[in-house]
């Protein structure tokens, strides 16, 4: 339901940015790979956030479902991470005039992507080795470092990247051309959080099985 639900929002914001929007005044029409690139952002640093708390939970009380969580997050963070610098990239050709610039904000969402993988392949080694998995949830917690990195880097240094355009408060974007981003951004979330959910399943489903298999071969 979450899957079904978040496409249709997240391609009707497509549509909508795609087709039912001016194209901005300086950027033209590169201005409409918005409506995929902030959602991605989003959801790259809101993945390493959830996967992080779900590494504290682990630790704190020891709740196996906590790493469960953790590890069905990690994946499609490190996609949306992915897109992220992709569409950023795409972006900043006709912007910039470059494919990438080495400012703060790329280097450390890059870095955050980089990190995506390195926790996978450790909680993969980790489980390999039938480890209790506080090594990976460890470093789930140690990589949150990067996240306000990642939020204020565009403020500590100068950067080509622009500054905030949305905050809590307010948006320097104009909502003849904003209002679509809603629906993208609601819809990959339900995505991400649909995505989520089937990993835990099939995950909890190899557990069960690698158990009910080891039980059979002490009898």
């Amino acid at each position: 339901m979450l899957l079904w639900g978040g496409l249709i929002l997240f391609l009707f914001g497509c549509w909508a940015g795609l087709t039912q929007t001016p194209a901005d005044y300086l950027q033209g029409e590169s201005v409409r790979i918005l409506y995929v690139h902030v959602p991605a952002a989003w959801l790259g640093m809101g993945g390493w956030s959830g996967l992080a708390i779900a590494s504290i939970v682990y630790l704190v009380w020891r709740h196996p479902l906590a790493a469960v969580a953790a590890r069905a997050i990690a994946l499609p963070g490190a996609v949306f991470a992915g897109i992220c610098l992709a569409t950023g990239s795409i972006w900043g050709r006709p912007t910039w005039g470059t494919w990438w610039q080495w400012d703060g904000r790329l280097t450390s969402m890059l870095l955050l992507f980089f990190v995506y993988l390195a926790y996978l392949a450790l909680a993969r080694a980790d489980a390999d080795r039938d480890g209790d998995g506080r090594i990976p949830a460890l470093f789930g917690i140690a990589g949150t470092a990067l996240l306000p990195v990642i939020r204020y880097s565009v403020l500590w240094w100068y950067t080509l990247h622009q500054g905030p355009s949305i905050t809590l408060t307010k948006s320097t974007i104009d909502p003849s051309i904003l209002w679509p981003l809603g629906f993208t951004a609601g819809g990959a979330s339900l995505l991400f959080g649909g995505i989520v959910l089937m990993r835990m399943r099939a995950d909890l489903a190899r557990i069960k099985v690698e158990a009910r298999m080891r039980r059979r071969a002490a009898i």
